[in-house]
């Protein structure tokens, strides 16, 4: 089994040398890079990387074209906030030797957000699949929280090694990552499939989410950053509705 690491970018030369290393195993590693402003592309093609320079087109036609761009048709994907943990890396290697390869294999990823690994706060396992076979599966065009869809007679299993996500680096980066990207971008995916927002919806989106997020998956449990992982989630949910009706009013001036 050959494997292609792909790996999008943007401005990431903080985070990139990490990610690349940790799939320095991989038989090749393509870096797709939204044209970056800093040293991302200089460090990927230092470790070795295949660099490609793509204008931004949206993150899953990204990810795909980084797999169309790849030499191999398994790929293992990743965000350059991401790593491959030891024990994923052997579990991955070890495939080739296994007689019942699935054609897809989802991934526990595991945050770590304050200095903490999250185990729960519905941060865990937050199972991805990641490692694929591409004459099987490609990226959903989706506008944000995009995932692989695999044709409906493909074999996925499970991997127990983790995907390591190193995703907000702090609690100011983490608020603008909701108001700049999740929640817009949420608001506009519900909005095209046709979903709308109420003075009742915007009321109560924002306390629905902080108790799924704090009681009914555990966020107690992890401690302060589990509570502002609730109360961010919280946030996230009262602005995406809010934003949702805006669209809405929008659409019905016109």
């Amino acid at each position: 089994m050959k494997i292609t690491a792909t790996i999008i970018t943007f401005n990431e030369e903080a985070k990139i040398a990490d990610c690349i290393k940790s799939v320095d195993w991989a038989d090749e590693v393509v870096v797709v890079d939204s044209e970056s402003t800093d040293r991302t592309r200089d460090i990927a093609a230092s470790l070795g990387a295949r660099v490609i320079v793509n204008p931004w087109p949206g993150f899953a036609a990204q990810k795909q074209l980084a797999v169309d761009s790849a030499a191999n048709d398994w790929i293992l994907s990743l965000d350059a906030d991401e790593r491959i943990s030891k024990e994923l890396r052997d579990e991955i290697n070890s495939l080739g030797r296994r007689p019942d390869t699935a054609d897809g294999y989802r991934i526990p990823r595991l945050s770590l957000y304050m200095g903490r690994p999250i185990r729960h706060s519905g941060w865990y396992p937050d199972r991805q699949l990641r490692l694929f076979d591409r004459r099987k599966g490609k990226w959903k065009p989706v506008l944000v929280h995009e995932s692989v869809e695999m044709e409906p007679t493909a074999k996925i299993s499970e991997l127990s090694g983790d995907i390591e996500h190193f995703s907000v680096d702090s609690a100011e980066h983490h608020h603008r990552m909701i108001g700049e990207r999740y929640a817009p971008l949420s608001a506009k995916q519900m909005f095209d499939a046709g979903r709308r927002a109420t003075t009742f919806s915007i009321m109560t989106a924002g306390p629905a989410a902080f108790l799924r997020s704090y009681v009914l998956k555990a966020g107690f449990l992890d401690g302060i950053p589990g509570y502002c992982i609730s109360r961010f989630a919280a946030h996230h949910a009262f602005l995406k509705h809010l934003i949702l009706w805006e669209l809405g009013q929008k659409d019905r001036q016109k």
